[in-house]
């Protein structure tokens, strides 16, 4: 995940928590629409929650200009939504009985018919329909032709520090169009987008680690530092690779063979496939064949400033080289969004489903709770739930922030990794030992602090916090049911008393301290481009492992497509094939030296010299039996060969 992962949207403050949406809206499934008088249906959701009458600055103007997606609810969304849970469901006579794209599409889909009305009502409207999709119809225009259409007065509104336009009121369809749609995006103008979620400095710019370093967790003691916890402490490791990860987590003789993994995130990469060959090669991965690597882009990309686009480079370079490090034989498709908002990241997720261009699709961005709107929620739910009748499993990370005090003021779990239609995974540190035997793993939390001028303690030990898994309780989306029995009663009703959903699912690697090594080509000082190699972690690395993870599970069950994941997930806890992982797993504080270049990549500028204590989650904390910063665990000896009984 990016720099400390969690760059909010541009511009936006945050703003209080979601009232909680009923039951049917949080699952993604249309709500039985309120009537807003005889002839209009609402759609639920479409005021944002700052959009307040303390907040209202008056009517926008009549002329200003919007773009808006009206997305379809389809011939059936509550079928889309039970058949959904049906074939995800191990204990259900439907599980596994998935649809092709085309069936789901057939079964679940809009009709032309309700299309042509939708287009018909936004056109009579004074709306210009620009675009039309399996999933909505796009539409520019005039505000006075938006507020005939949608039922609604447009206002400004103050958000923090800036004015943005939103409905006074929920917006409304025609109830002659009978259910045909779902909810309308873009009526609020505030910036959607999603930040990347990796552990460095967008990589336009060379980033390395300074030595000394562990090869394995404990190989190197630093011994010339101070103690910390009562002992010494080895160095961080230089960076675990795939032959470490693969026996961390039990892949045994499978490589994800026959198995097709998406991975989504904006821009792209221009020297991906050099730079994931060439770090194959170093670190004894299968070499990459002809065709195992593609990459499905659009046109044209846009806002590449605001969304930082170089820096989502090493974003993709992450995932792919994780990806194939633990599941070596998978084919890997990459599907880059034409910016990091909402709606291109949206459209990336269709293509994947619409095409059914893999079984797993490995997610590594998101943003806060408090800057998802339930009119964006449920369009990512239908993407989701259309995925699940096909067999296709999203896998999201957490978040780096754990709970998001530190960095927003507000406790709260990451989106869309909240959706109840995804896998969360979370993070933790692992311990790798010689012969790489799987030691420990401890929650990832990291508290710093820097070595004493005099080089005899620790300043202010244990320092701050600076990054952790991303975890919590939901404020806006309802407890599933493969949640219920697992999730302590005291986290799932922590936001309301019927119970919320709970964040993550599962979890794995993610402690940049105890990272993950990847080589990517960067800038220089001397302006040349040149391949070199970085430790990194956040829980985009535990997302893509655990998309790998799954991969070799698929594999195991003879290549039978697993889905959304979850119902199965959760019904193997407290068995054996997970590691119950805890804070504590030694019974003694634990911790690592890090020795950092100032400048980020020689020591020209001086070192810097830290303690990273582990297992300090800010609030969260990972204990015994299922925990908000780990899940259910990290998949053990047992967890791929455990698919093959299903």
């Amino acid at each position: 995940m990016r720099s400390n992962r969690a760059a909010l949207r541009a511009g936006v403050s945050m703003a209080a928590t979601l009232p909680m949406i009923a039951g049917a809206l949080a699952l993604g499934i249309p709500a039985a629409h309120a009537a807003d008088g005889p002839a209009r249906d609402t759609l639920a959701g479409t005021r944002p929650a700052w959009a307040t009458a303390k907040a209202d600055k008056g009517s926008t103007s009549n002329s200003a200009q919007l773009n808006a997606r009206v997305y379809l609810a389809g011939r059936d969304a509550n079928g889309l939504a039970a058949y959904a849970k049906a074939v995800s469901d191990p204990s259900s006579p439907a599980y596994g009985k998935y649809l092709s794209a085309r069936q789901a599409q057939a079964r679940y889909g809009a009709t032309k018919a309700q299309v042509a009305a939708v287009k018909a009502w936004l056109a009579a409207a004074g709306l210009k329909v620009t675009g039309t999709t399996q999933h909505y119809v796009s539409v520019s225009g005039d505000v006075a032709a938006a507020e005939k259409a949608f039922g609604t007065q447009l206002h400004n509104y103050t958000k923090g520090s800036k004015t943005y336009r939103a409905p006074s009121k929920s917006a409304s369809a025609p109830a002659s169009l009978d259910g045909a749609v779902l909810t309308v995006t873009g009526l609020d103008n505030a910036p959607h987008k999603a930040s990347s979620k990796d552990q460095l400095p967008p990589p336009d710019a060379v980033f390395k680690n300074s030595g000394p370093f562990s090869s394995y967790y404990g190989s190197n003691t630093a011994s010339t530092l101070p103690d910390a916890y009562g002992t010494k402490i080895p160095y961080a490791v230089e960076g675990y690779t795939g032959k470490q990860l693969r026996s961390a987590y039990g892949a045994g003789g499978y490589t994800g063979k026959g198995v097709r993994i998406a991975i989504t995130d904006a821009y792209a990469s221009p020297t991906i496939a050099f730079d994931a060959a060439t770090y194959a090669r170093k670190h004894g991965d299968a070499a990459w064949k002809t065709g195992q690597l593609t990459q499905v882009l659009p046109k044209n990309y846009t806002k590449t400033e605001e969304c930082s686009a170089a820096g989502w480079y090493g974003e993709e370079t992450l995932d792919v080289e994780a990806v194939h490090a633990v599941a070596p034989a998978a084919n890997v498709t990459y599907v880059g969004a034409s910016s990091c908002y909402d709606d291109d990241l949206l459209d990336s997720l269709s293509k994947i489903v619409d095409n059914h261009l893999a079984d797993i699709v490995s997610n590594s961005w998101g943003d806060i709770e408090a800057n998802q709107t339930p009119d964006l929620a449920a369009a990512y739910d239908q993407v989701f739930q259309f995925g699940a009748v096909e067999g296709i499993g999203f896998y999201f990370s957490s978040g780096d922030n754990g709970d998001e005090v530190a960095n927003t003021g507000t406790k709260q779990v990451d989106t869309p990794a909240n959706s109840a239609w995804v896998t969360a995974v979370g993070g933790t540190s692992l311990a790798v030992g010689k012969g790489d035997k799987y030691l420990w793993e401890t929650g990832w939390g990291t508290e710093k602090a820097l070595l004493s001028a005099d080089g005899k303690s620790w300043t202010n030990f244990p320092g701050a916090f600076t990054s952790g898994a991303g975890g919590g309780t939901s404020a806006t989306v309802a407890e599933p049911y493969y949640q219920k029995g697992v999730v302590p009663n005291a986290l799932a009703t922590a936001n309301n008393a019927a119970g919320n959903r709970v964040v993550p699912d599962i979890s794995a690697i993610a402690d940049p301290n105890t990272g993950f090594k990847v080589g990517q080509t960067q800038t220089f000082p001397d302006g040349s481009a040149q391949y070199s190699e970085y430790r990194i972690g956040g829980t985009s690395l535990a997302a893509p492992v655990i998309a790998a993870v799954q991969a070799l599970a698929q594999e195991a069950r003879g290549g039978k497509a697993i889905g959304f994941a979850n119902p199965s997930i959760y019904s193997k806890y407290g068995s054996r094939v997970y590691h119950d992982v805890t804070d504590d797993p030694t019974g003694s504080g634990l911790a690592v030296a890090r020795v950092d270049f100032a400048n980020g990549y020689d020591a020209a500028d001086g070192l810097l010299t830290s303690v990273r204590s582990l297992g300090k989650d800010s609030s969260l904390s990972a204990v015994k039996g299922y925990d908000d910063v780990t899940g259910v665990g990290t998949p053990a000896n047992g967890y791929v060969e455990s698919y093959r009984k299903h």
